[in-house]
Order: C-alpha cells, then structure tokens, then sequence
C-alpha cells in the first residue's frame, strides 16, 4: 500500500498492508485531516517516525468476523493496554503504555489502510458525507472544553487562534449559549465564526478586558502568555495547543490571581458525530484543499502555510 511515511524526511513509500491482531479491525481509508500537530512531529513533536496521520474516514475490510465489516467509520487515536494501573482507574486514555495513532509508536491514517481495536472505531450515521465526518476528532477535540471548563451559559469566553481546532471551539461554545469571543489573524477566518454568533477580533484590535474562561489554541507560546494576560482572577485557561517548543512559565501568573490552567486533549467521538449528523455546524468551509495521497508531501507543505485551514487527503476511493 501507499503511506506518507516520516523518518526525519517526509516522503511517500510503499508498505506492506497491515494485519489486524485480535480484536482489530482492518480499515481501507477514505479521507484524511492534515492537523497542525502533524507539522509539529515534523519538527520533532514526540520523535515520531512511522506512518503519519490521525483525522480520518474509512471502511472496515476485515477481518471477515468483524462486526463492524463494511461500515465506515471514525476512530479515537489513543490505544491503552487496559491493564495497568490508569486502565483499571478509568483513565485508558492515559494509559501507562499508551501509543496514539499516528504520534506515538502507532502508524497513522495517511496511507490506504490502518489497524484499530474495534473499540476505537465509531460508525459513521448515514448520509454524512466523508468531507464532514474527517473532522469528527477535531470536533471532538472542541467539545472537550466542556469537560476541562464546565460552566453556565453567562460565562464569558475567549478563543485564542483562528485555525481549525479555535474555529470548532468558538462555534460550539457559541451553540452552548455563551458570550463567545475569538482573536485571530485572519478576517477571512473570523468572518465563518460570526456566522455562529461569535464576536471576533483581529489579535492586534483585542480589547484588554478580562474572561472567565480563555481557551488557548493558536499553536504557539505567545497564545498561552495572551491568555494568562486576559483571564479573570479565579478564572480558567484550557490550553489546547501542542507543540514542540517550551513555554516559561512564571509561577505568580497562576498562583497570585489564583487561576487554573488546564490542559484538554480529545474528546466525545459520539456527540461530535451527532453535531454533525442533526447539521448544528457545517465544517466544509474549513476545508482549502484536497490532495490525493500520492500528493502527501505537497499537501502537508500547503497545510503549513498561513492562512490555510484544513488541508484532506483524499486516498483514492
């Protein structure tokens, strides 16, 4: 099979197709998300070598028992061993001897097949395109905000970063009802969130007020320093950004107005299905380019250029 395979280089190759163990599926992919964590693992984010990708769509193929054979389906990225001390406490996500599809000592979804434990994987409701069910872990990933931050509807939020994943935030925190404001770089960006009643702001015109809660997603240190900045004292900072650069923090930013900062990674692969099955938001104008796999290096150059959102692999299907 065909994979975009990074060692160091990113480059296309041929691999053998995957066999699933027990309890796997096999899954013939379909689309692929470029996520910007994929560009940090080019720059060393968890010194990843192997098959890159983990925002995907695909149809199980095998094995012929599999109760999920012939569906499509989506898959959560994080595979627990389910017997150390985190699995038997509930926390299989952060599980002891975890590996993450695509990030950690798993080959990921941008190749023409991949292996997940049946237990991953969710069926995709029928009549939702490909196009909007790849961002079914970036959604997911959004909606985690509520279990990190959980609040009333009359908190005031602040979104920092117009990319994708700050773009999914601010529309779901809008959809909860709450005064939902977002900072970026790009009107062309702010513009798809007001469409959902989000009050927007170029980065540089931000008005120096104070929020109960400030998600921080922009992708870079100085996003995590603007968020300390502008959070109410006892307020709350969820940090969403993953990068392969250090941030110093200083102690008194947390400790003197007594703010909680915390961190959110992925979230509730079934209610982001349902938001995008009963048409809540529309995740198409996020999109800027599809490639074909055998384009891979290309697209994921585009898909660190600024300005560019969401860039798909599509694997040929």
């Amino acid at each position: 099979m065909k994979a975009l395979w990074f060692d160091g280089a990113l480059k296309l190759v041929e691999k053998p197709i995957p066999k699933p163990k027990p309890g796997e599926a096999l899954v013939k992919l379909r689309l692929g998300g470029v996520c910007r964590t994929d560009l940090e693992v080019l720059k060393g984010y968890h010194d990843f070598h192997g098959i890159l990708g983990h925002e995907f769509v695909g149809e199980v193929v095998g094995p012929p028992e599999s109760p999920l054979l012939g569906q499509r389906v989506v898959g959560e990225i994080s595979l627990s061993c389910g017997t150390c001390e985190r699995c038997r406490r509930g926390l299989a996500r952060h599980c002891l001897k975890r590996r993450v599809l695509g990030l950690k000592d798993k080959d990921g979804a941008f190749a023409e097949y991949l292996t997940l434990p049946e237990e991953n994987l969710h069926p995709v409701p029928s009549g939702l395109p490909d196009e909007l069910a790849v961002f079914t872990e970036p959604l997911a990933a959004a909606l985690a905000v509520e279990e990190a931050a959980p609040g009333g509807t009359g908190e005031r939020v602040l979104v920092i970063g117009d990319g994708v994943l700050g773009l999914l935030v601010s529309f779901t925190q809008a959809l909860r009802g709450r005064e939902t404001h977002l900072a970026g770089h790009y009107r062309e960006h702010l513009c798809l969130a007001e469409a959902y009643g989000v009050i927007t702001w170029l980065a540089a015109e931000l008005s120096m007020t104070e929020f109960d809660l400030v998600v921080e997603a922009s992708g870079s240190p100085s996003g995590l320093e603007l968020a300390l900045g502008l959070v109410r004292p006892q307020g709350t900072v969820v940090l969403k950004s993953t990068y392969a650069d250090r941030f110093a923090l200083r102690p008194a930013q947390l400790v003197v107005p007594e703010v909680r900062l915390v961190g959110s990674r992925c979230g509730p692969f079934q209610a982001a299905l349902r938001l995008l099955q009963r048409g809540g938001l529309d995740t198409r104008p996020l999109i800027s380019k599809v490639f074909s796999l055998t384009e891979g290096p290309r697209a994921l150059k585009l898909a660190g250029e600024p300005g560019i959102l969401k860039v798909l692999l599509s694997m040929g299907n």
